[in-house]
């Protein structure tokens, strides 16, 4: 499986993303036929090769020949994607982040998303550098794309608006649920492009995982900053091992002045709301109290709303909270024949792609109930399966 790690060390725009792919690889003559076929007038695509503190990269530039750049609202925005060469997948992918920046958009100017307005996201450059990073990623045959924790910048910039605070309030919005920390630069580090693009089509936020990397691209950015080369970086390669790699959010908190009644509480809500695991840990704390930790496992978007939970459910005053990540192996539900009928049972793989199964205690004591077995041996036939792997 081919992926890409996009590491953002001094930010992400949708110019340098694009000049990340075309210096990985990309071929700008195909880049340029297709976004050519986009129904606008008058502009044309450079690339250029620059460097920033000595690194080279590739700088993209959409030269719009001086014309005026007209708002657009998402439904022009869908027609001019709609009526491109490009596949399917790359129309639905472009429109989908254009829908989110309208949602976000729609949200800070208390419009709704039709009716929002785009003046810097709307303009040919931005529109092409959506489509054309989507375009890109495709054409690259890359199907997962990892992304670094992203660093803001700090100040103001001057918009349509009117001055607004960096990051941007769209950028804000669209880094909800993402990993960001502050990079202590006065400039706008992430642009709502850059935004919108990695949060749509990444698979998950972090460090990099274990890939054997085929080809590297720097995309290089419009400024020469004093403390960081204002590029960004792209690794591409193939996944090592077969498992998958995903980010998570944990959430613990020590108490010691907490029903057992209501954790059991607090469990059963959290999972509800999707948590991906809670567990309990016996701790002694201060003043040689004993008392239990928790820990909640889930996606980065859950963040928010499982701490809100925890809060509401539990005597906590604090939570501590990190991203980090996980490798899962891939697993499916399958149907076996067994001698007492039909029972579900869990099918994984190995990280070198052989199956293997493992009971389901759901199926498992299902069948023991109804044949008055014990409940071990459904399992232990369930495990026999494995036999002469």
């Amino acid at each position: 499986m081919k992926i890409a790690y996009l590491d953002c060390f001094s930010g992400i725009s949708g110019d340098m993303f694009i000049g990340a792919l075309l210096d990985a690889g990309l071929s700008f003559e195909d880049l340029d036929q297709k976004i050519q076929a986009l129904p606008f007038d008058s502009f044309h695509l450079e690339m250029k090769r620059e460097a920033r503190s000595q690194i080279f990269g590739t700088r993209f530039v959409v030269k719009t020949e001086g014309q005026e750049q007209v708002p657009r609202n998402l439904e022009v925005i869908r027609n001019i994607i709609r009526k491109g060469s490009l596949s399917s997948g790359v129309k639905d992918k472009s429109i989908g982040i254009f829908e989110e920046l309208a949602s976000v958009e729609g949200k800070i100017h208390n419009k709704p998303p039709e009716e929002v307005h785009f003046h810097e996201v709307g303009a040919v450059d931005s529109i092409i550098d959506i489509v054309g990073t989507v375009y890109g990623l495709e054409r690259l045959g890359v199907t997962s794309l990892f992304v670094s924790p992203l660093p803001l910048g700090s100040g103001f910039v001057e918009t349509a608006h009117g001055k607004i605070p960096i990051p941007a309030p769209a950028t804000t919005a669209l880094l909800e649920g993402v990993p960001v920390y502050d990079s202590g630069t006065y400039h706008e580090m992430v642009t709502p492009t850059g935004a919108a693009l990695v949060k749509e089509l990444a698979t998950s936020f972090g460090p990099m995982p274990p890939m054997v990397v085929e080809k590297i691209g720097y995309g290089v950015g419009k400024r020469d900053l004093s403390d960081r080369p204002n590029l960004v970086r792209i690794l591409i390669g193939n996944m090592q091992t077969e498992g998958q790699v995903d980010t998570v959010v944990i959430l613990e908190a020590n108490i010691d002045d907490t029903s057992p009644e209501w954790l059991g509480f607090l469990m059963d809500r959290l999972f509800d709301a999707g948590a991906l695991d809670v567990v309990f840990c016996p701790v002694q704390m201060k003043k040689n109290r004993p008392g239990i930790q928790i820990q909640v496992m889930g996606r980065p978007d859950q963040k928010d709303m499982l701490m809100e939970i925890f809060f509401r459910e539990s005597s906590t005053l604090g939570i501590r909270f990190r991203y980090t990540q996980r490798m899962v192996l891939q697993r499916s539900v399958a149907e076996v024949e067994s001698p007492w009928g039909k029972i579900k049972v869990k099918k994984v793989l190995e990280r070198d792609g052989s199956p293997f199964f493992l009971p389901e205690y759901e199926a498992c004591r299902e069948v023991a109930l109804k044949t008055n077995r014990p409940l071990r041996e459904i399992f232990y036939w369930v495990i026999g399966l494995n036999k002469g792997k």
